[in-house]
């Protein structure tokens, strides 16, 4: 299929030619959402700990003798129910990570791209390339293509000047075509993708 091609002004620049296979799918939302799970799980440090009764720092004696007192029979002010004592069952380092065939994870991000495809929110942009690193030049320009949440996918190596324009614009998100992913791509707008893009990407799907 043929999709026209903008520049950044918002002016027509040709057209060029998407690859069925990537981008004019039928967007399947199991796929896809296996994919968001997985980033999202793989992006969580699993850092949270708390201490069990074997790691607070508090007597290991007998609280007081067995029998005698009436009182119900203790031994280590460490225990659970104690103020002071470990925390019973609490949250320990870990990972949380789950799996995802390699096959499954690019299956997801070609039904991502032919969903904003589908859902007329991917726009393709000739090249990303600024004159000078003006963020109020490149909101004038984003406003031309009616831009006011997007992620933007660069070539390989992005523009310095358009990379310090774009990153104090909110809601934009500017990344080379190497950090594409389905959760970016899912969580703004529209999909901008330059040409220098569109031609990774087909060479990725081979």
């Amino acid at each position: 299929m043929e999709l026209n091609v903008k520049t950044l002004d918002g002016k027509d620049a040709g057209k060029v030619s998407l690859s069925d296979a990537i981008f004019g799918l039928e967007p399947r939302e199991d796929i896809i959402a296996r994919m968001i799970r997985w980033q999202l799980a793989k992006k969580q440090q699993g850092t949270h700990k708390s201490k069990g009764r074997s790691e607070v720092s508090r007597t290991g004696s007998k609280m007081y003798k067995q029998k005698g007192t009436g009182r119900a029979r203790h031994h280590s002010a460490r225990a659970p129910q104690f103020r002071g004592g470990g925390k019973a069952h609490g949250p320990v380092v870990r990972s949380h990570e789950i799996d995802l065939p390699k096959k499954v994870r690019a299956l997801a991000l070609r039904h991502a791209l032919s969903a904003k495809l589908k859902a007329d929110e991917l726009i393709i942009v000739d090249q990303l390339v600024a004159a000078e690193a003006k963020t109020k030049a490149l909101v004038g320009s984003f406003e031309a293509l009616g831009l006011s949440n997007a992620l933007v996918i660069g070539g390989a190596e992005l523009d310095s000047n358009f990379k310090l324009a774009a990153q104090n614009i909110p809601n934009v998100d500017v990344l080379p075509v190497q950090g594409i992913n389905v959760y970016d791509i899912l969580r703004r707008g529209k999909l901008v993708l330059s040409k220098a893009a569109v031609e990774a990407l087909e060479e990725r799907f081979k």
